[in-house]
């Protein structure tokens, strides 16, 4: 494997990050700017305007062969996945749902090893469990409620958008990239529509401060930022994709105290330190050179052995 390769590996790593990066904002965004008690209504005016852009720009129509599995990403990535977060995020500290979605990289690792048969390297496998331990010590606290049904829609969001990570790896299609990222933020919006005007009020006279926060949402968080974590999909292993998305708690954990006050323990220092070498360690494992160097070393241990 050439240098080139493993730097062109790099690349798209540091830049994928930006994704949880910018996403790790939106609590701030949501918390400080927009109106409150409308969740579904936020994440509808984040998707729906971001994909109607997109496929605008992209001015491709996806064959009819690709629509089945565009449909099944849209209710994994974005319908169910916004539908499961706010479910969790208001039933439960954010610090336990946290730590709930720091298992997607453990659990893609297991859909890659039971669907494909690629068992995963063991270097990953123990870095994102030292992720997990690293996000709990960063967020939970002794007064967590463990709320059943704001558990159990945690877990479903986590294995939501781990399935439509590693599915949007596995059928690569001949779709452009901003049309993919496109036609599922459009119909996943779509399927939100009935579900915030079923549960959420209705929206207010907008102030000016609002109306950019909503605007940076769609345009940064949503635009922008899945554009990025799509092409990285297409291109960086899906558990190696799913680790960064451990930059996104971390982040909005930086941006409380940095802009809020918000306290930070030794321990939650600790922790954040723990997420980052995690991260990092998963990257280092599952770059083709490091990747494909472990298993040649564990198969040499195995022809050794018998």
């Amino acid at each position: 494997m050439s240098a080139k390769h493993t730097n062109s590996s790099w690349f798209y790593i540091l830049t994928t990050a930006l994704a949880p990066l910018i996403w790790g904002s939106t609590y701030i965004v949501t918390t400080e700017w927009l109106p409150p008690d409308r969740p579904f209504t936020a994440a509808l005016l984040r998707i729906l305007p971001a994909g109607v852009l997109l496929v605008l720009m992209s001015r491709h129509f996806p064959a009819k062969h690709d629509w089945g599995r565009l449909v099944i990403l849209a209710v994994l990535n974005m319908s169910f996945f916004q539908a499961f977060l706010f479910i969790a995020a208001y039933r439960l500290p954010g610090g336990l749902a946290a730590v709930v979605s720091a298992l997607q990289p453990l659990l893609v690792m297991g859909l890659t090893w039971g669907v494909d048969g690629q068992r995963p390297v063991g270097t990953a496998v123990a870095a994102s469990a030292l992720g997990v331990m690293g996000m709990a010590a960063l967020l939970l606290s002794q007064s967590a409620v463990w709320d059943p049904v704001g558990i159990a829609a945690a877990i479903a969001g986590t294995a939501c958008m781990a399935t439509g990570t590693f599915l949007a790896q596995r059928w690569r299609t001949d779709v452009p990239l901003l049309a993919f990222t496109g036609w599922q933020l459009l119909a996943g919006g779509i399927m939100l529509i009935p579900v915030a005007r079923l549960i959420d009020p209705p929206l207010p006279i907008l102030t000016i401060t609002q109306m950019f926060a909503y605007a940076y949402l769609s345009l940064f968080g949503a635009v922008l930022a899945y554009v990025l974590w799509f092409r990285g999909i297409a291109r960086l292993s899906p558990a190696a994709v799913s680790s960064l998305g451990l930059l996104s708690p971390l982040t909005a954990v930086v941006i409380g105290w940095a802009l809020l006050n918000q306290s930070m323990t030794g321990l939650s220092l600790a922790g954040l330190i723990t997420v980052l070498v995690s991260v990092l360690a998963v990257q280092r494992a599952l770059t083709p050179t490091n990747e494909t160097t472990t298993r040649r070393l564990l198969s040499r241990v195995a022809r050794v052995r018998t």
